[in-house]
């Protein structure tokens, strides 16, 4: 080295050896003990309160920072929905004292969990209380609430889990002075769990009387409820003129009888929810559709007629979400005359699952006229939509955000998945959510697949859910985003299924469990 005698270059190699000690002694010194307990509570908040607990038995400090009631905000205590264990009623009363208190906003208990102490505690510790979930579904009977005098008075959601058996009107009785202020509500029955077969129905809950203790809700949600029918549908349309979300999903008693002084009633009401009810053509025609504000609709699963459902979307000026799959009824002429009527143009969501009266053509013609504006769409469980339609729609549908294809059935034709990936990638940028139903055997794939996926996790930068079944194709995309550290995204059709109803405008608010 030119110019450097050797003490240069002595005194060069131990400044270098000093430099690079120091760093390594100032890395050594950057441990996690070093961060500030703000930087740490932010850490733990991305915890579930599981790991928290476990957290916690490490040191002292991190003890004290584990126990702070900014982590404690939003707490389930059901264990089997992914919730904490709490093995005694004195736990809990501790619980809600020392860690809960004014930071606490929304609470899920068990049925062994709700006594009026609890209760009490809640309404005298916990202010700020404004999200409550009561699950009775196991309970075989009820604890004594004869000594109830206090409840959350700042209710703004309430989710009951109704059992069969179990009759709430003792409990009900001691909270209806509380809940005026309720704006969401939701009755959740045992349809999942329900034998085909069924002995006797009670009428667990009283809604009639529940009615008139609730006339603030916007959005009322009765899931799966075998003693629901349309005069409880007509109760809360009498008393809640705020009303802007009615679901009832699966409560097969519903046959929309009173559809039409609904609407009359709840002149706010936007979103109806009716998948798996009872709906009778002649009641569904009854109502003036086109005069209501009616923007979102779920039909799927029901029995109407060819008639009804062309009489219907005809007169819906402005529907953006629609669902109406596992209709028979819902063929070309339907479809057809939507189109023709011109009340497509703000439909934003579309899902035709199962429609196998609805031919390739007349689905082509209407995606390549609606599909640009469409976020989502569902053209799943038909044998004969096959990749072929989805390679000629897919560069119309650049606004996608959901995209559900394929059918569980073994087809007699292949589907060339590489180019759909890349088709996907290519022309929906946007994409959030997709699923492909298609049998693993039915999926062809070369060599070079990893290209395609590579395209569409670099592409779909927003991606966060894509489903497909179980299989070799399944294994290949999973190992691949999660090289990318794109660890959740990739799920089974097992365990997991998109809906478009991430597009219903009151979704947060529909989310239970």
């Amino acid at each position: 080295m030119e110019g450097f005698t050797m003490v240069d270059l002595q005194a060069l190699s131990i400044n270098r050896d000093d430099h690079t000690n120091g760093s390594f002694r100032r890395k050594k010194e950057l441990t996690i003990e070093k961060l500030p307990d703000k930087v740490l509570l932010n850490i733990f908040s991305y915890l579930s309160h599981l790991e928290i607990c476990r957290m916690a038995t490490i040191c002292r400090r991190w003890r004290q920072i584990a126990y702070d009631s900014r982590l404690w905000k939003n707490v389930s205590l059901r264990p089997e929905i992914s919730g904490l264990h709490v093995g005694s009623l004195e736990s809990l009363m501790t619980l809600i004292s020392a860690r809960f208190g004014p930071s606490l906003r929304y609470l899920e208990l068990p049925i062994e969990l709700i006594t009026h102490h609890v209760l009490h505690e809640l309404a005298a510790k916990c202010p700020n209380l404004t999200h409550m979930l009561l699950d009775f579904q196991q309970a075989m009977q009820l604890h004594d609430f004869s000594e109830l005098q206090a409840f959350p008075a700042k209710l703004r959601y309430l989710c009951i889990c109704l059992s069969e058996v179990i009759f709430m009107e003792g409990f009900m009785r001691k909270i209806y002075n509380f809940i005026n202020g309720l704006e969401v509500l939701h009755l959740v029955g045992t349809y999942e769990k329900t034998d085909q077969e069924e002995e006797e129905i009670y009428e667990v809950i009283n809604v009639h009387k529940l009615k008139a203790a609730t006339p603030n809700l916007r959005v009322i949600n009765l899931y799966g409820i075998n003693f629901i029918d349309d005069s409880h549908i007509d109760a809360f349309s009498s008393n809640c003129i705020q009303l802007e979300c009615l679901a009832v999903n699966f409560c097969n008693k519903v046959t929309g009888a009173t559809l039409k002084t609904l609407f009359q009633r709840s002149k706010r009401l936007k979103c109806l929810l009716m998948n798996g009810t009872s709906l009778q053509s002649e009641y569904v025609m009854a109502v003036e559709w086109d005069k209501t504000i009616l923007q979102e609709l779920d039909i799927t699963a029901t029995d109407l007629s060819s008639e009804c459902l062309i009489d219907m979307l005809t007169r819906i000026p402005s529907l953006k979400f629609l669902s109406a799959g596992q209709i028979n009824g819902f063929n070309d002429s339907v479809l057809k005359a939507w189109m023709e009527s011109g009340n497509c143009k703000s439909l934003l969501s579309l899902d035709l699952d199962a429609s196998d009266n609805l031919s390739d053509e007349i689905l082509s013609k209407f995606i390549t006229r609606y599909g640009g504006q469409l976020q989502a769409c569902i053209l799943s469980g038909m044998a004969h939509i096959t990749d072929q339609l989805w390679m000629t729609i897919l560069p119309i549908l650049k606004s996608a955000k959901i995209l559900v294809m394929g059918c569980h059935e073994r087809l007699s034709v292949n589907i060339h998945v590489d180019q759909l990936m890349d088709a996907i990638a290519t022309n929906c940028p946007k994409l959030e959510r997709l699923e492909l139903r298609w049998d693993p055997e039915n999926l062809r794939f070369s060599d070079k697949s990893q290209k395609a996926i590579d395209l569409l996790r670099v592409k779909c930068l927003k991606l966060r859910c894509m489903v497909l079944s179980d299989g070799r194709y399944y294994e290949l995309v999973k190992a691949n985003f999660e090289r990318a550290d794109r660890m959740t995204v990739v799920r089974n059709t097992t365990c997991c299924r998109v809906s478009p109803y991430y597009m219903i405008q009151n979704y947060n608010d529909l989310i239970f469990n």
